[in-house]
């Protein structure tokens, strides 16, 4: 088996966990056969004083086709 690495930004206005989701449901709409997924970073956006935008860079990891 081989494996291919892309990585991509998800974006939410709730937490973390739903920019994850938000990256993977938008990535696996034109790539098959999402494997894993791995959060690298984790940044906010803040506007006075409150978190208004959550962001996750993902390394996802799908298998090729033979």
């Amino acid at each position: 088996m081989v494996q291919k690495i892309i990585e991509v930004v998800g974006i939410s206005d709730k937490n973390f966990a739903k920019a994850a989701d938000n990256a993977i449901e938008v990535a696996a709409k034109t790539v098959r056969e999402i494997r894993w997924g791995r959060v690298s970073e984790m940044e906010c956006k803040i506007n006075d004083d409150k978190v208004v935008e959550y962001r996750v860079l993902m390394r996802l990891y799908f298998d090729v086709e033979s």
